[in-house]
């Protein structure tokens, strides 16, 4: 009689079955390894990752740890009876807990009384709830007392995919730990020593394929491995590895994101359309091309950096012709893209999307920004001279007392100047200002400069005068009523705007223009 001998998935034969075969996750092992070594085991542990990163195996590996003969311990014998049964689901001291399946509050009641018996076998009694997160808040509160203080022989151990849904209160009870997704190299390294043990022919560009394609996960590579078995039997090319998902290999990846950097419209849009045309997943394509982007913007920051899983050829010729660009284009292009990514989750025609949005990303990658603007003049203002290059002219020297200093002279026809000399009085000097009239007056003083420190002082009647000429319309004013003179010791009240028409010998004849030539001994040379 034959015994027939069911098959077993990769993912389930090749299952990690002590610390050193956990894959990826060299914090949470170490870290486990020691709380064990030192006795300083917590009573909740919480397991968060992505799928396929070894939360479930990771759990088990420390119930067998926790549970083996003499332990605890980090160095168990897998092949042991305790650890057997562990590893196969059926020991009465670790129950493993559906947590999708069983979220009520009558579960967690149950649970809260069988806690309370002694384990039969192993050192404790260990509860592993897979996707935790599925609990009822009812649940949840229900458990929270014993979650608190369980009784010594007690473990409990969760695992979850979307920690964001489990409350506070259980979160700070527990001992977590985040599995990463495990690095695309490490995967497609245990993929060839599957294939070696299952004496199958994987390509190393097959198992990279498979690895990216995995995209962390290490169950979902071995699962892909077990269906290109089926499909090429014992010899897996990359060629096989794209037909059956749909994948874009690394060539085509690069090809069009320099067709991009190169900004080639036409050349872009065919190449996609051969993409689809073919079968290939065109989200996957468009992942792919983000990945690309982001390894050249990294590049132009850290030039050690890797290529992305390019063959270095190509890599360099992408990285060249990406520097071009300031890091601030291929951000904005990676902006379009992840917009065009979340318009085709839900876009029954993806080509038309992936399309306009290669179209959208060359146009940004080709307009011209401010940026580009002011970058431009910063550099030619750099190549002219600067300011100590250029000589400034010589200060003309001050005039000595006995020359005359011309005054601001008016742009009007016919002017009328006039000399004022000033004797040398500890009254400071200023240039008499033009005044309103039809014919503006130019006027030429000959003084002794005074200090520095009084030649911004006015004296009473210059600040009338000042006064005069601002509040003069722009009309010729007519001759007002002759005031009363003042005495030359008050200082002078600001005299009345003028609202009417006077001619020229009428302005000379003004109170205020005597006060002023009396003032600074002037005397006027010709009208």
């Amino acid at each position: 009689m034959l015994c027939r001998v069911s098959y077993q998935v990769f993912a389930r034969k090749y299952r990690p079955k002590t610390f050193n075969d956990v894959l990826g996750q060299d914090h949470v092992v170490r870290t486990l390894r020691n709380a064990i070594e030192q006795k300083r085991l917590a009573h909740a542990y919480l397991f968060v990752g992505p799928r396929g990163t070894g939360k479930t195996s990771t759990a088990r590996i420390l119930a067998k740890a926790l549970n083996c003969k003499d332990g605890p311990k980090v160095d168990f014998d897998p092949e042991e009876d305790v650890c057997r049964e562990i590893a196969e689901g059926r020991s009465l001291d670790v129950l493993e807990i559906d947590g999708a399946s069983n979220n009520g509050v009558e579960q967690v009641r149950d649970l809260r009384e069988s806690v309370k018996y002694a384990p039969s076998r192993g050192q404790f009694k260990i509860y592993y709830i897979d996707e935790v997160h599925m609990l009822s808040n009812a649940a949840f509160n229900a458990l929270l007392k014993t979650l608190e203080e369980p009784p010594e022989h007690v473990k409990f151990i969760f695992a979850t995919t979307e920690v964001q849904k489990i409350l506070p209160t259980i979160l700070s009870r527990c001992q977590r730990f985040d599995l990463r997704p495990i690095p695309t190299q490490t995967i497609a390294d245990h993929l060839r020593h599957i294939a070696t043990e299952e004496k199958i022919s994987l390509d190393e560009t097959a198992a990279w394929a498979i690895a990216k394609g995995a995209d962390g996960g290490m169950r979902d590579a071995q699962s892909m491995l077990d269906q290109l078995v089926a499909f090429c039997g014992e010899t897996i090319t990359e060629e096989n590895v794209l037909d059956v998902f749909g994948f874009t290999s690394r060539e085509k990846v690069a090809d069009l994101t320099s067709k991009l950097l190169s900004r080639e419209t036409p050349a872009a849009l065919k190449l996609i359309q051969a993409e689809s045309e073919s079968g290939r997943e065109l989200s996957q394509l468009l992942g792919e091309l983000v990945g690309c982007l982001r390894g050249i913007l990294i590049a132009k920051l850290d030039p050690s950096a890797d290529g992305e899983g390019i063959p270095a050829d190509l890599w360099l010729k992408l990285v060249k012709d990406g520097d071009q660009y300031p890091p601030e284009r291929i951000l904005s292009a990676i902006d379009i893209f992840a917009e065009t990514e979340n318009r085709m989750k839900w876009a029954t025609n993806k080509r038309l999307h992936f399309e306009l949005g290669i179209i959208k990303a060359i146009q940004s990658l080709s307009e011209v920004r401010i940026t580009d603007v002011i970058k431009i003049l910063a550099k030619g203002a750099d190549h002219l001279p600067t300011s100590t290059s250029i000589q400034a002219p010589a200060e003309a020297p001050a005039p000595p007392a006995a020359e005359a200093a011309p005054a601001v002279a008016q742009p009007d026809p016919e002017p009328v100047v006039a000399a004022v000399e000033e004797t040398p009085a500890p009254a400071p000097v200023q240039e008499l200002p033009p005044a309103p009239a039809p014919a503006p007056v130019q006027a030429q003083v000959e003084s002794t400069p005074p200090p520095s420190s009084q030649r911004n002082k006015p004296s009473d009647g210059l600040s009338a005068l000042d006064d005069l000429i601002a509040n003069a319309p722009d009309e010729e004013p007519e001759p007002l009523p002759t005031p009363q003179a003042k005495q030359e010791s008050a200082p002078e009240p600001e005299p009345e705007k003028l609202d009417e028409k006077v001619d020229e010998d009428t302005f000379y004849q003004d109170p205020l223009i005597q006060a002023a030539l009396e003032k600074f001994q002037a005397k006027v040379l010709s009208k």
